[in-house]
């Protein structure tokens, strides 16, 4: 079997997109994100696609909005572990 490059999560695409949104990207260092993005995709099921535009045309919109809001939860532990590694740090 050969492996594609194509392949990948399609959570990472929804977790970039909501990174964006709430700018945490100009909040936190590239090294502190890289941390966080692992410790929010760790917290999802996997759901592997080879094509973006597949993932969209076949995904229910309910099955978007879960998770969407799957993400959003993610993302809000994560910034409350990174806050109490902060805390334990300064």
């Amino acid at each position: 079997m050969r492996l594609h490059d194509d392949i990948h999560n399609f959570y990472e695409k929804i977790v970039v997109e909501e990174i964006i949104k709430r700018k945490l990207d100009k909040v936190y260092s590239e090294d502190v994100m890289a941390d966080f993005c692992c410790t929010v995709l760790n917290q999802l099921p996997p759901r592997y696609i080879r094509y973006d535009v597949d993932m969209a045309f076949y995904l229910p919109q309910s099955e978007r909005i879960h998770m969407e809001e799957r993400v959003q939860t993610a993302i809000d532990v994560a910034i409350t572990q990174i806050s109490k590694k902060k805390e334990l740090n300064d």
